[in-house]
């Protein structure tokens, strides 16, 4: 039965209407003479509050409201990858042939090209069972990515029929007799409500390092695949360049980036880079691996709730075909903020600084979603979605709600510091207020993978970097050249693990991707020339004669060795050291 009701309230993206007995929460409605789109949030008795996601002027009182039955869903099929979506999944680019420049109210049009054909080779035959969440065939999504067609969860049975052929989404592949003895048609597509997360078999505890080629985030605090972090920062900061850096480089096999209520021209630098690109482990654009949803600070308020929701189902979805997925939000503190108007339109009792009581419960309900799992289907398969959200606090205040309820759930905390942004030292993440809680998971990997002595000179570059902070107040009082010759040794390691390590130039054409082998030997080498400092300063070097050395310069210009050359020239530069160190000793010795 079709519910059609009458708008009788407007307040900006917020509408109510009558005579909606028989409406669900979350279902989708069509509002007005021009079919915009909304979501029902609220229900009392006949009468139910809707959020709009397009521009509601114009609108007013009597106005139809048709409701669809169906709550918010993703289509998910082949054809996502690539592509740009506004909050609700509508295909810009497609959008803006029909349209121009901007977007018309009451749009429509498919997530999915519904006419393009695509070659799918089945991977079962007649008469398999399957249970959902198997894998019944493949197509060539891009040139890096094989998009698995994934028999939809909760429908189980037995294959009747399966063809390799040329199909659109929207065409029968096959049949599948369930247990009831009904026989099911599958397609290429499958609809999944964007609120409710996709079912898996279990979570895995985050083992695996996710390698993004910044040496700040792995060496110092790694987030583990299937990981949480929240990067906040003020404005100018480098949130939305750390972000981009994240997206190009994590060894990520798919990364869905939500710009959420962000400005629209850091959105234009993401689709003007992207294609450009190359992806490091394939070598081909970065964009054949990536969905983009933008939603824009200057379009609806209400759809930023809903791009989160949308970019997470999508995630998902590549997760469950045994993908690790990145999933990049820019920002939460956007949401938060529509969810505040929103919830101020409801007339719902504020919380703190006016954000509504359930903006930490929204937010654990978002970063719930990621995580290393095994996922559905009758062979044992994994896949992992790791989120990492920017956090906007006005004014830099990490005490805001939105940073402290977001620090509550995330495990990794990559705290941008203006101070750091304005000396040029970028990415500007502060490392005495950063810190990560997996750690102590991902240090084996290192430990087998890249060097045995990885987390030692981790936490030995730490301590020197917390002892360089605690000696600043006494240079800020006597000047660096009061204090002893080892103290001085130390600040400037601390200096060269700062500005020749922790420093990484995201433009430049090398710096951008440190592999992880080069960050272990970086470290590994300014650490051993730490040691010979203390060595040289305890049989009685003069300090100044080793701040002279000519190795402080090839260690400075270590990170903008070819990642194909560094092996040898690292080999070079320890030599030298060592050459330098014994002549210094040599020359003082009795």
């Amino acid at each position: 039965m079709e519910i059609i009701g009458r708008i009788i309230r407007i307040s900006g993206p917020v509408i109510e209407a009558d005579n909606m007995r028989g409406a669900k929460m979350y279902d989708v409605v069509r509002v007005g003479e021009e079919h915009l789109i909304g979501e029902i949030i609220r229900l009392n008795q006949d009468v139910a509050t809707i959020q709009v996601y397009e521009d509601t002027s114009g609108l007013k009182p009597g106005e139809k409201v048709v409701s669809t039955g169906n709550p918010l869903s993703a289509e998910l099929g082949p054809g996502l990858l690539t592509n740009i979506y506004d909050g609700i999944q509508r295909p810009l680019p497609r959008i803006y042939d029909e349209t121009g420049d901007f977007i018309h109210r009451g749009v429509e049009a498919d997530a999915l090209d519904h006419k393009h054909k695509w070659h799918f080779k089945p991977t079962v035959k007649e008469g398999d069972k399957v249970v959902g969440g198997d894998i019944i065939g493949e197509v060539e999504e891009t040139s890096i990515i094989t998009h698995r067609i994934l028999i939809p969860p909760g429908l189980n049975g037995v294959i009747t029929h399966i063809d390799e052929g040329d199909y659109t989404v929207v065409d029968d592949i096959g049949y599948i007799k369930n247990s009831e003895g009904e026989e099911i048609s599958l397609k290429m597509h499958q609809y999944w409500p964007v609120r409710k997360p996709r079912p898996i078999q279990k979570k895995f505890d985050p083992s695996l390092p996710m390698i993004t080629g910044q040496r700040v985030i792995d060496t110092f605090f790694p987030i583990a695949k299937g990981g949480t972090a929240a990067i906040p920062g003020g404005f100018g900061t480098g949130k939305t360049v750390t972000l981009h850096q994240l997206a190009k480089w994590s060894d990520a096999q798919v990364v869905v980036y939500v710009g959420c209520g962000e400005r629209g021209n850091e959105m234009t630098d993401v689709l003007r880079e992207f294609p450009e690109l190359k992806d490091p482990q394939t070598g081909e654009p970065l964009m054949n691996r990536t969905v983009l949803i933008a939603n824009t600070s200057n379009m609806p308020v209400a759809a930023r709730d809903a791009s989160v929701y949308t970019g997470i189902t999508i995630a998902e979805y590549y997760r469950d075909m045994g993908y690790d997925v990145a999933l990049m939000a820019d920002s939460t503190s956007r949401l938060a903020e529509a969810m505040r108007e929103i919830s101020g339109r409801l007339e719902e009792m504020p919380g703190e600084e006016g954000y509504p009581a359930y903006l930490a419960s929204r937010l654990a309900e978002f970063y719930e979603r990621a995580g290393r799992v095994q996922l559905l289907g009758s062979k044992p398969r994994e896949g992992s979605i790791s989120i990492m959200g920017a956090v906007s606090p006005p004014g830099g205040d990490f005490s805001e709600p939105v940073a402290q309820n977001t620090l509550r759930i995330v495990k990794v905390f990559w705290a941008l510091d203006a101070d750091l942004a304005d000396r040029r030292h970028f990415p500007s993440i502060n490392w005495l207020k950063s810190y990560s809680l997996y750690l102590s998971e991902v240090s084996s990997w290192w430990t087998k993978k890249v060097g045995e002595k990885w987390l030692e000179l981790r936490n030995k570059a730490m301590a020197i970097l917390q002892k360089e902070s605690e000696l600043q107040e006494i240079v800020k009082l006597v000047g660096p050249d009061a204090l002893p010759a080892r103290e001085r040794g130390l600040l400037e390691t601390a200096r060269m693990i700062r500005e020749d390590f922790l420093q990484q130039n995201a433009f430049h054409e090398v710096d951008t991707y440190c592999p992880s082998k080069k960050q272990y030997e970086m470290l590994r080498i300014i650490l051993k020339f730490a040691d010979k400092v203390e060595d040289a300063v305890d049989k009685h070097v003069h300090i100044d004669d080793i701040l002279k050395m000519k190795t402080r310069e090839q260690i400075a210009r270590m990170a903008i060795i070819s990642n194909e050359e560094f092996e040898d020239r690292f080999k070079e530069i320890e030599k030298m050291m060592e050459d330098e160190f014994s002549k210094l000793i040599e020359e003082v010795a009795p």
